[in-house]
Order: structure tokens, then sequence, then C-alpha cells
């Protein structure tokens, strides 16, 4: 299937590694042009040589933390300057750390709410004008499933996560005079790093192993095992294909059946 993708130009945040680096080699592998931004330049470059590897033929790379907002405006700014359109925004970026409500300072809130909301925030005020002057687009957001199901000890990704899953909602009524859809994907337990952490942490906090948590974990999971970054990639990439032309405002659950909620 064309997923009428080739020669678009594709703003991926936070795509060092993980859900970001994965979807960016899915959009290169489809014929995009791709942007990337990390705050470390030395894993940028590795990314970049793995979307090439996996058939992208131009990517561009920008040192940036989107937590910052002239950095995270500065990110898709370049990236207009130098393929000279914007069609596809992926809000991405790392999750905000583990804890219980108690254990979380008000410093922690406000770098969540900046890592998390304001990101978002940035990343639109910059993609959407290019998007207005294109004739549309597609802004894709990287959630989470705790946006629907609190996960334990995760206080501020199921707080703050929703409040982006408002921005998204509002925001597919706001721009759909401008052909701009807006979409979220909400990951579940998916086998990257940061899932990786999030184990080694519950595990020491329980005196158990990591593989321990996996396991109860992944017995709660319909599908018996957790998901893998590309199953999650080939969503966002469909959500901002031609093939999803009539599809906005949605946030789609990926995540083996873990949520159970019908809606």
């Amino acid at each position: 299937m064309d997923l009428g993708l080739k020669d678009k130009v594709v703003v991926v945040a936070a795509a060092s590694q993980g859900l970001g680096l994965a979807t960016a080699k899915l959009f290169g592998a489809e014929g995009a042009r791709v942007a990337i931004c990390g705050r470390d330049a030395g894993r940028l470059a590795s990314a970049a040589d793995a979307i090439r590897a996996a058939g992208g033929e131009q990517v561009l790379t920008v040192v940036a933390d989107v937590s910052r907002t002239e950095e995270a405006r500065h990110f898709v700014e370049a990236t207009a300057d130098h393929f000279g359109r914007v069609d596809v925004l992926v809000i991405n970026a790392g999750g905000p750390p583990g804890g219980e409500f108690l254990d979380l300072d008000e410093a922690a809130w406000r770098r969540g709410v900046d890592l998390t909301l304001m990101s978002a925030v940035s990343l639109c005020r910059a993609a959407v004008p290019h998007m207005q002057q294109a004739g549309g687009g597609r802004i894709i957001a990287i959630t989470s499933v705790s946006v629907k199901q609190p996960i334990r000890n995760l206080t501020l990704s199921n707080s703050i996560r929703a409040a982006v899953a408002g921005l998204m909602k509002t925001l597919s009524i706001e721009l759909a005079p401008y052909n701009i859809l807006v979409n979220s994907v909400m990951p579940g337990w998916t086998r990257t790093d940061r899932v990786g952490e999030l184990l080694r942490g519950r595990a020491e906090k329980g005196g158990v192993s990591s593989e321990a948590v996996e396991q109860e974990i992944v017995g709660d999971i319909p599908l018996k095992r957790l998901g893998q970054p590309d199953e999650l990639a080939a969503v966002v990439v469909f959500l901002a294909s031609e093939r999803a032309s009539y599809v906005t405002g949605v946030a789609i659950p990926v995540d083996g059946g873990s949520v159970r909620t019908p809606f």
C-alpha cells in the first residue's frame, strides 16, 4: 500500500532513541524527508545512520531539548529552512520520572509540565503556521495509555499526559478548517530503555527482580508480551499518511489490549 509519504517533510521530536527513533526510521523507509532532534549530538548521529540504513535518504539532525521553548521552536524552524516546508509533526519527549504523589516536590511538577505539556505547545506553535501555508498537515502526539488508565508510580505521566490529550483534541477541532489533522497514539508497556528503567525502579522498590516485575505486567496484558517500538511507529506513520485523510481527533491505544475501557 502506498501511504503517500514520499518527499513529505516529517519532524520527529526526541528521536535519538526509543519510540521516536523507531518512528523516524519508518518514515524514512516510506520515502519521507525526516528531521530529528535530541540533546546528545553523538546519539543523534547514530540515529541518523540508523534511519539511512532503514532506507531514509534525507535526514536532518538538530541538537535541541524540547522542554526549552526556544530550542523546540528552533528545531521546527531549522527543519522548515532546510527542507522548505513542514508536513508532519510527531510530538514526543522522554517521559517524566516515576514517583508517587508524596515523593514529588513542586520543582518536579514544573519540570514535568515543561517536558511533557509545554514541549507539545511549543512544537505546535512553531509548526502550525508552516502547515497552514502548505495547505494542510498532520500532528501526531505520542502520549501514553496512562491517559486512559493511570499507571502505578507514574503520577506525573498520569496527570500531565492527560493535558496533552486534551490539547490534541482541542487542536483537532480548531485546525480542521486548515486541513490539519491532529491525533494521538497511546503506547502501553513497550520494550524501550525508559520502560527498562521503570521496571528496574519498580523492582528495587519492591525488592524483587526486573524479570519478576515484567512478568507481573505481562500477565495483565491480553497479548501476554511487551510491545515493540516499530509496532507503535506503524500506527503513527499510518495516521500521518494519505490513507488516514478522514481521521482526526482520535487517541489510539497501542497496548496489546491492556486498557480495559471500551472507549
